[in-house]
């Protein structure tokens, strides 16, 4: 199945699928330890980012979403990814079978409210064209992060540990009211 990955503009960026020329831009983010410092807590080697990387144009190929690029107006390069993705992480069947929501920022991008922006657009499309529940795990160390899922409408599941970190389970049931 074939399906074509939407262009969705903002006041302030764009979110457009990811191209080819964008891997070394996104093998450089995956490969910043202050961007992955709550999330893995390792950089990416070049070749987990590439597997990423495919593994999110498959997204919008087998299931009709996925993660798209973050590119602020006027830019020529990424400057992160949002989206939707399955995890299939083994959390349980309040967790597994919905789709995971994901946002990734480069350092210079992170505080400026385009985490805010890209992951409201993301979803706002989510909610209009696959509509459902969608969930979400974040460092529980990552008071920022968490803050953007309660804004967008997530609630708390339940919190875990994973590899050594605590992890909170969250848990959208669709647009906030």
């Amino acid at each position: 199945m074939s399906r074509s990955v939407p262009t969705i503009n903002t006041a302030r960026l764009t979110l457009r699928a990811m191209r080819a020329e964008d891997f070394p831009r996104y093998a450089d983010i995956w490969a910043t330890p202050a961007v992955v410092t709550h999330i893995t807590g390792k950089p990416k080697p070049k070749a987990e980012s590439w597997d990423a990387f495919l593994r999110n144009a498959g997204h919008w190929q087998i299931v009709g979403f996925g993660q798209w690029a973050i590119q602020s107006r006027g830019t020529r390069e990424m400057e992160g990814q949002v989206g939707f993705f399955f995890g299939s992480r083994g959390f349980g069947d309040d967790f597994d079978p919905f789709p995971e929501a994901g946002w990734v920022l480069a350092p210079e991008a992170q505080g400026t409210g385009l985490g805010l922006e890209a992951a409201r657009a993301a979803h706002d499309w989510f909610d209009r064209v696959v509509t459902g529940r969608t969930v979400c795990m974040i460092a529980v160390a990552n008071a920022s992060s968490l803050r953007l899922a309660e804004t967008l409408g997530y609630t708390a599941l339940r919190d875990i540990e994973l590899d050594g970190d605590k992890i909170r389970l969250m848990t959208r049931k669709g647009p906030p009211v």
